[in-house]
């Protein structure tokens, strides 16, 4: 793609990169078989392709950003399914994190909009103002319904209480989730950091407690590093980069601290979202001051998904085969942010599981970090499309990498983490969801019976 920047507009690296990606694209138009919104929708501003010219106009021009181009960016998923069909290796996820960074400062949204998006980032990555947002929405959770009117407005309250738990099935709070170091049981094989995250710690803290003990049983000290916390990608993918780089800064800082102290073989992360954005640490802090490049550098370097790390390791079962099958749900960001594909089945199917993929397993379930928030409309007809594809496979349940996906997708079968099942089939406790599927399957053995 021809650009037009004006030579001072380059000095900034950031222009100077987004230059650099627009300039790799070849309108090829590939991008648009597997483009969620372009699939729904079928307008071609709502396609990696027509984001790419809208972005690119904004950019070339320096004008603050205006309602249409706010509007197709917004019904961006950041799903990266483009990034695995270009033939070109235009790296979108750069250039439409920067756009979204560029609308944030140059565009004032409606008060409505910017009021929630603000609550949004200040609550989310913190696990106790979210506890807390979480329990009140519970409360207010069955009268969703009565709120009247089909504005987007409307439409996003009602997608707020009913993605909230409901009253009473919020899960306590681990105390396995706080900084402390978990020794690794027999002789230790590697010494890992482990990213507990922010809302995973409030609606799933049975997946970090699943990782401890699956990974100490298999010889693996595990540190939850004083002073980690949110990776930073909720804040990072709604445009507000300061608050990312700081949540990114205190991370890097806790993981530089005990990679000094003892040392660390990974920093592992079990919420794909998160990892992607880990990973990109790194290309974040490319133009900060030492000496965070290069610390920024080696953390994104040790950045494992939990399944990526535990097929490095003998993982075997140690209770017989369950006889379930598995659906496998392949998280957005760990397909194409991380493009991790076989590894989780891999792992499953050596623990034991009989595992299937539902059509279109290339397509976003519609969760995406905030987007089942912010865009209700598009992320339901996703929602229920992915749902239809993973009821078609005939599974008893489902298993995914990425909490978002778990909490999208939990109105159908049951969802479990990878490493839940995986923790399970080699000792670990029955988890709760798994509960009913046995109950349900007269040929499957209890599992306190084996």
């Amino acid at each position: 793609m021809r650009t037009n920047f004006a030579p001072e507009r380059l000095r900034d690296p950031d222009i100077a990169e987004s230059n650099k990606i627009l300039r790799t694209c070849v309108h090829c138009g590939f991008c648009t078989a597997t483009c969620p919104t372009f699939v729904l929708l079928g307008d071609e501003l709502d396609s990696p392709r027509g984001r790419i010219y809208l972005i690119k106009e904004m950019l070339e021009s320096g004008a603050p950003a205006n309602e249409v181009v706010v509007r197709h960016v917004d019904r961006c998923l950041s799903c990266l399914a483009c990034m695995t069909t270009c033939p070109s290796g235009v790296h979108y996820m750069h250039l439409v994190d920067y756009a979204r960074t560029y609308i944030e400062r140059s565009y004032r949204r409606p008060f409505t909009e910017r009021s929630l998006r603000a609550v949004l980032a200040a609550v989310l990555p913190h696990p106790f103002l979210a506890r807390v947002t979480f329990l009140g929405a519970a409360l207010l959770r069955p009268f969703r319904r009565l709120i009247p009117g089909k504005s987007m407005l409307a439409n996003r309250l009602r997608a707020l209480l009913e993605l909230a738990p409901s009253f009473g099935s919020l899960p306590p709070s681990s105390p396995n989730q706080a900084p402390r170091v978990y020794p690794a049981q027999g002789e230790r094989r590697a010494r890992v950091a482990l990213l507990t995250g922010c809302v995973q710690q409030v609606l799933g803290p049975q997946i970090n407690e699943a990782t401890i003990r699956l990974l100490t049983r298999l010889g693996v000290e595990v540190v939850v590093a004083q002073g980690a916390g949110c990776c930073g990608a909720l804040t990072h993918h709604m445009g507000k980069h300061e608050a990312a780089m700081a949540a990114a800064r205190a991370n890097i800082a806790a993981w530089t601290a005990e990679l000094e102290r003892e040392g660390l073989d990974a920093v592992i992360i079990n919420t794909s979202g998160c990892g992607t954005t880990v990973k990109d640490y790194g290309f974040l802090f490319r133009t900060e001051p030492a000496p965070w490049p290069e610390r920024a550098a080696r953390i994104s370097a040790l950045a494992k998904d939990i399944s990526e790390f535990l097929s490095t390791l003998d993982y075997q079962p140690t209770r017989p085969p369950p006889g379930l099958v598995v659906a496998y749900h392949a998280a957005c960001s760990l397909q194409h942010g991380q493009k991790i594909t076989s590894e989780p089945k891999m792992l499953l199917r050596r623990a034991g599981f009989t595992v299937v993929e539902p059509a279109e397993s290339h397509l976003c379930c519609g969760s995406a970090g905030t987007y089942n928030m912010l865009q209700p409309t598009i992320a339901e007809r996703l929602r229920a499309r992915k749902l239809a594809n993973l009821a078609a496979t005939g599974a008893d349940l489902v298993a995914a990498g990425n909490i978002g996906c778990m909490v999208q997708l939990s109105h159908g079968l049951p969802v479990l983490h990878t490493v839940e099942l995986l923790d399970w089939m080699a000792g670990g406790p029955e988890p709760a969801a798994l509960r009913l599927v046995l109950e349900k399957r007269s040929d499957v053995v209890p599992a306190a019976a084996q």
